[in-house]
């Protein structure tokens, strides 16, 4: 009993070591960019400020949202640059109890989920947000200054961000499922027409209330689905068989009578 309870311990002092490491390398980074908060912010806003007609500015309707959402903002970008290694500390505190087959399969569904979910982020970034925000703009009404406020931006762009980046992990999702034998191939095809309809459901709850941005997540979500059934395809493909086939029970059974029949039909070794 001892020899399990110290078991464990020392697995939570593992996970507890992984966890601090993790911690102080996003605190070390967000500590290195704190001097340049106000300009992340403003990296953050530019997409917005660049649709808000001549004179459009942001405001703070609270006296510390000055200070704090910079700082979130901060936070949030030194998370994204530390990813990499906070998802290297999980992966070897879980990888010394998995199967060399697991290890083999999970390495690059680790690496494909930390580019997929930064790719989700950068989409919506670079395409979804000024369509959305032009958009927004061009049918506001006449007399109706868009003036909106820094801390309303910053949970709008954090829920973007978690729905894009959500999204793109559909292939590894996919994937799993399929390796874990939930579902096949042919069945994921099958139910595709399903999949597009509740991709735009998806898209109509966590985008705004615009049909632009409710096809700029409609649509990846169901080309990732594709991709993933391709990529399920080509993973899950049975490999080709060798001419060795294993012996039935029967046949090991038969082969075991005759080596028995052969040792005592075999005439005694002469001294």
């Amino acid at each position: 009993m001892s020899d399990i309870e110290d078991s464990f311990i020392s697995h939570l002092i593992e996970m507890r070591d992984r966890l601090l490491r993790a911690v102080l390398a996003v605190v070390i980074i967000f500590v290195c960019l704190f001097p340049w908060a106000q300009d992340i912010y403003a990296l953050l806003a530019r997409p917005l400020l660049a649709a808000l007609p001549k004179g459009g500015q942001m405001i703070a309707t609270e006296i510390t949202t000055p200070f704090f959402v910079p700082m979130k903002v901060t936070m949030m970008a030194a998370f994204l640059l530390a990813m990499p290694w906070v998802f290297y500390q999980a992966w070897a505190f879980v990888a010394p109890g998995l199967y060399k087959h697991e290890k083999r399969l999970g390495v690059p569904l680790v690496i494909a989920s930390i580019v997929l979910f930064v790719t989700g982020m950068a989409f919506a970034y670079f395409l979804v947000f000024p369509l959305v925000f032009h958009f927004i703009v061009s049918v506001t009404p006449t007399g109706v200054a868009v003036m909106t406020d820094i801390s309303k931006y910053l949970d709008f762009v954090l829920t973007m961000f978690m729905a894009f980046g959500i999204t793109f992990q559909v292939p590894i999702a996919v994937v799993l499922l399929v390796k874990m034998g939930v579902v096949s191939v042919a069945k994921l095809r099958e139910i595709r027409p399903y999949v597009i309809v509740g991709a735009f459901v998806v898209g109509a709850i966590f985008t705004p209330p615009d049909i632009v941005s409710q096809f700029m997540l409609a649509t990846p979500l169901w080309v990732l689905y594709e991709l993933g059934i391709i990529v399920a395809a080509v993973v899950s493909k049975p490999r080709p068989e060798s001419d060795y086939v294993p012996m039935s029970d029967a046949d090991m059974e038969n082969e075991f009578d005759r080596i028995e029949a052969e040792k005592t039909s075999e005439p005694p070794a002469q001294k």
